[in-house]
């Protein structure tokens, strides 16, 4: 699997954190080993152009997902088969606006913003209220396995 994190946006991030949850992440939803994935993390002017010039939206947003090939998360029997997942995109002043405000720390958002990102690069969505509460479950249990897995790592 290759995973490939870019840093553009001027703040200090642990990559390597980032590179673990990915692959945590991947691993528990079953994505093959041959998938690749690209994570960038860029600066509000970057990301408000990207949020204008994809959803039509403005002002910078904190994560937004570029899928690739369509991949679906797969099974103990059947993992998901090789391919580009896709990018994900970060802002990382914007997480730190949102980690404030929800009292953690900007790099617990990050995670946070990098599990959701990939959701959407394996097809998940939170438009209609079940599909909400099915993605959001996800992310609660990735992210809470990924912190679990964590702190045995460094014990």
């Amino acid at each position: 699997m290759t995973i490939e994190i870019t840093n553009e946006s001027g703040m200090s991030v642990d990559e390597t954190v980032l590179l673990r949850l990915a692959e945590y992440d991947l691993a528990q939803l079953r994505v093959s080993s041959e998938a690749d994935l690209a994570i960038l993390l860029v600066d509000e002017g970057a990301m408000e152009s990207l949020h204008v010039q994809w959803m039509d939206e403005p002002g910078p947003t904190d994560v937004l997902s570029f899928p690739m090939d369509e991949l679906r998360p797969g099974t103990d029997d059947l993992p998901t088969p090789a391919g580009l997942l896709g990018d994900i995109v970060l802002c990382p002043q914007v997480a730190e606006a949102q980690a404030e405000t929800a009292k953690h720390s900007t790099m617990d958002e990050l995670l946070l913003l990098t599990t959701h990102g990939l959701l959407h690069l394996l097809g998940f969505d939170h438009v209609e209220p079940e599909e909400e509460r099915e993605m959001f479950a996800i992310q609660r249990d990735l992210l809470i396995g990924f912190h679990t897995a964590e702190r045995h790592r460094t014990a």
